[in-house]
């Protein structure tokens, strides 16, 4: 599987900024960023999501987490200097990005929309996140991620103690594991 370049690869190509870029086989049933970790081989910390967020006035922004993380939409409005923010729904990313679920990157974006990155970005020497195409991740240094995005950083994940806990499922652990 060859995807070529991407818009996100142009885009960082335009830059200057060095990246790798890493495929893995999609399944379109489980596209979870800690399934993309474990296809590419690095910690779901180090693979940072991508998501499209939105406060009351219809302004948009982009946070970007680790995969193993849920936004904390708190955090993110207080970083923002909103009152609120929430996800855009689904059916809206698309239109607003130009990707599709799985594939929402900043670079290259239809429109060019402030980011927030969660503050952990940092303690990596490289971070992953998509290409603009599902099944394929750029690998790059974090500060040339904030550099090329003009992220502000914050702490925007849910804490480990208020985040909701899943049911305990033996099962499914064992299936994660394979």
């Amino acid at each position: 599987m060859s995807a070529g370049k991407t818009n996100g690869a142009r885009f960082l190509d335009s830059l200057g900024i060095a990246y790798q870029i890493r495929e893995y086989l999609v399944d379109p049933d489980d596209l979870s960023a800690t399934s993309v970790a474990l296809k590419i081989g690095l910690p779901a910390e180090q693979v940072f999501k991508t998501l499209l967020t939105t406060d009351t006035s219809g302004n948009y922004r982009f946070a970007v987490i680790p995969g193993n993380q849920e936004v904390d939409f708190k955090k993110l409005a207080r970083a923002a200097g909103l009152r609120r923010a929430t996800m855009v729904p689904l059916k809206d990313v698309q239109p607003l990005t130009g990707y599709i679920r799985g594939g929402v990157t900043v670079f290259g974006a239809r429109k060019v929309y402030p980011v927030l990155a969660d503050e952990t970005i940092e303690l990596f020497d490289t971070i992953s996140v998509s290409a603009g195409l599902r099944g394929v991740q750029l690998l790059l240094a974090p500060q040339d991620y904030l550099r090329a995005t003009q992220a502000t950083l914050a702490d925007l994940c849910k804490d480990a103690a208020s985040a909701p806990q899943p049911a305990h499922n033996p099962s499914q652990e064992a299936a994660e594991w394979q």
